[in-house]
């Protein structure tokens, strides 16, 4: 266990530390940008003093006029009095010298995402302010403990990593170096929560809760890509109409920008010393590297010129749905479509059997668990991938091999769409596309909460709040099955060895935990 483990845990705080900054204590931020501004707004509306301060000039004072034009459309859309607005104007100041910090309680530096200057940043802040200010920075790439490294006083330092836009995303990560102390972890947990905020308490590890877990949503994506076995707009379709995300990663990341991404998950990857699960994508580096770099420069994946089309999703043509099928076994997380099947009119037998359908013309149709179609040499199988929620899903995504026969396919296609669903058929790749970018999110997030970075429940927030999951990685495993998700994964490390997916200790742990409760 590391020291980290202590500093954000909540069961060590007592009644005696502090709680919330109280409320006419000055807030400083640092940085006046569009987290800047955000966090301003924030801390502002929550009651406190704010100070802006910038080291360009003139920047602090054209940032009060933003926030105060924010601040003015909140009143106009009834979601602030005009009393309550004219407060917190008041409370609003622009600093023109760092020294008129001196009386903040709370700094909170939004400035550029490079070491050197935010070291140099605080080294300043610390003869400037009082002993017991808490000093945090919204860093969302870099090692809070290293920002810290040189100060004075390390344990008053924090993250306090905020998600854009600051004044709607109810998330942030309050993070720990490792010199943190734990009263001003509390302190800092304790502000947030009094500013509305859902806050989570994590280690100081790369990437933190969300940029941490996150990776594999874009990395599995680029790695079908880069496979062939499915264009972007089939796989962002398939993450969305069947896995239950609001958007796509395609989609996503020409949102966030290309060169943002890419840049996130080489920080990340180099943070653990190039470990293969974190392993950047060469597309993704060569789109980067072409200036496609998504909405802000009109082209990323897709073209946003204007007048140009979205390509449409490899969506199958109508096919004939069979009349009865065969379910042998359970069939774990996808057990709800026999229900569905029924209701359709479809006939169903049930036998014994290893988790499968059987199609009246003798093909199987099976939930990806890591292997091919091509690998069963006698039997023509076709793979289905894994729904968030079969009944709500509106696209079923199937992969089969070259040799897999026609009619079987057709049968397939048809049992799908005879419930109303679109249906993608994708290339022959393991573990397909929802299946293993769930089963990879939820080994990272196992991992996060076994090295101590976080507790289950925080991960799992985070998630939901920080990027909008439909649920929770570790929740999703859980209804998945911890069991099912290691065995998908030790699939695929047989057949990719390169240990981007030999499923982790905790991974294992928790699917042979599960397997000898089953037994």
């Amino acid at each position: 266990m590391s020291a980290n483990v202590t500093v954000r845990g909540s069961d060590d705080v007592t009644a005696s530390e502090p709680t919330a900054l109280a409320q006419d204590r000055t807030v400083a931020v640092v940085g006046t940008g569009t987290m800047g501004q955000g966090i301003a707004q924030v801390a502002l509306v929550a009651g406190h003093p704010v100070r802006l301060y910038d080291n360009a000039p003139g920047r602090a004072a054209e940032a009060v006029a933003a926030l105060t034009a924010r601040l003015d459309r909140l009143v106009e859309k009834g979601r602030l009095d005009a009393s309550a607005r004219e407060a917190a104007v008041g409370r609003l100041h622009a600093s023109e010298e760092l020294a008129e910090l001196a009386d903040a309680a709370l700094v909170v530096e939004a400035i550029v995402e490079h070491l050197p200057v935010k070291q140099q940043l605080f080294a300043d802040l610390e003869k400037v302010v009082g002993d017991d200010t808490v000093l945090a920075t919204n860093t969302s790439s870099l090692s809070v403990t290293a920002i810290a490294g040189g100060l004075r006083l390390p344990g008053r330092f924090v993250g306090l990593h905020f998600f854009n836009p600051a004044p709607l995303l109810p998330l942030v990560e309050v993070v720990s170096g490792f010199a943190t102390d734990a009263d001003v972890a509390t302190r800092a947990y304790e502000t947030m929560k009094g500013w509305g905020k859902t806050p989570v308490r994590c280690a100081d590890t790369p990437g933190f809760i969300v940029n941490r877990v996150a990776r594999p949503f874009y990395a599995e994506a680029l790695r079908v890509y880069e496979e062939g076995a499915a264009d972007p707009a089939t796989i962002d379709a398939a993450l969305r109409e069947c896995g239950g995300f609001r958007m796509g990663p395609f989609e996503l990341t020409d949102l966030i920008g290309q060169d943002v991404n890419e840049a996130v998950t080489r920080s990340v990857w180099e943070s653990f010393y190039q470990d293969p699960k974190f392993t950047p994508s060469l597309a993704q580096r060569r789109l980067v590297e072409s200036g496609r770099l998504g909405r802000k420069s009109g082209h990323g994946w897709f073209s946003y010129a204007e007048g140009a089309e979205r390509p449409e999703p490899h969506t199958a043509p109508p096919a004939e749905a069979p009349e009865k099928i065969v379910v042998r076994g359970d069939l774990g997380p996808a057990e709800p479509l026999v229900g569905l099947f029924e209701e359709a009119g479809i006939k169903v037998r049930r036998k014994g059997g290893g988790g499968f359908l059987v199609l009246p013309g003798g093909g199987r149709l099976v939930l990806a668990d890591g292997e091919t179609s091509f690998e069963y040499h006698d039997d023509d199988i076709v793979y289905f991938d894994l729904a968030l929620d079969y009944a709500r899903a509106s696209r079923i995504v199937l992969s089969t091999s070259e040799q897999t026969s026609a009619e079987v396919l057709a049968e397939a296609v048809g049992l799908f769409q005879a419930l109303g669903k679109q249906v993608s058929v994708i290339g022959d790749v393991p573990g397909m596309i929802v299946a293993r970018t769930v089963a990879m999110l939820a080994d990272l997030a196992a991992d996060a909460v076994d090295r101590g970075v976080a507790t289950a429940e925080d991960v799992d927030t985070a998630m939901r709040l920080g990027v909008n999951y439909p649920a929770g990685p570790l929740e999703w495993a859980g209804k998945v099955g911890h069991e099912r998700v290691r065995d998908l994964l030790m699939a695929l490390h047989e057949r990719y060895p390169t240990g981007r997916y030999a499923p982790s200790l905790a991974t294992a742990r928790r699917g042979y935990a599960e397997e000898g409760q089953d037994s």
